[in-house]
């Protein structure tokens, strides 16, 4: 699936392009090889994840107030992942910047 890159509807398969219907916009697809080397497929991913905090910055992660459970830092990345039903809301993660522990939050 691709995003259109001018105003961000899905884009269809035309032969060898990708076609926006919405603007029109047109880009060549990549082949099939390459497209089926981007997918990786994980199982557990949420207990897999990993998050490297070195490159957090460089990622835009934002940053929040939250104080860490383990060292008490009041500084923490953040970010949002779909975990659960896609009719329950996200679940927010937080990386401390000092210690490197990660950890979630819910809505309860």
């Amino acid at each position: 699936m691709e995003f259109c890159d001018e105003c961000g509807s899905m884009m269809k398969t035309e032969g060898d392009h990708w076609v926006c219907g919405s603007c029109g916009h047109e880009q060549a697809r990549a082949d099939a090889k390459t497209e089926q080397a981007q997918m990786v497929t994980t199982e557990g991913q949420e207990h897999s994840e990993v998050v490297d905090v070195t490159e957090a910055e460089e990622r835009g992660l934002p940053t929040s107030t939250e104080h860490c459970p383990k060292c008490d830092n009041d500084r923490a990345y953040y970010y949002m992942q779909q975990i659960r039903a896609a009719d329950e809301s996200e679940t927010r993660f937080f990386i401390c910047t000092e210690c490197e522990h990660k950890w979630r939050e819910d809505d309860n």
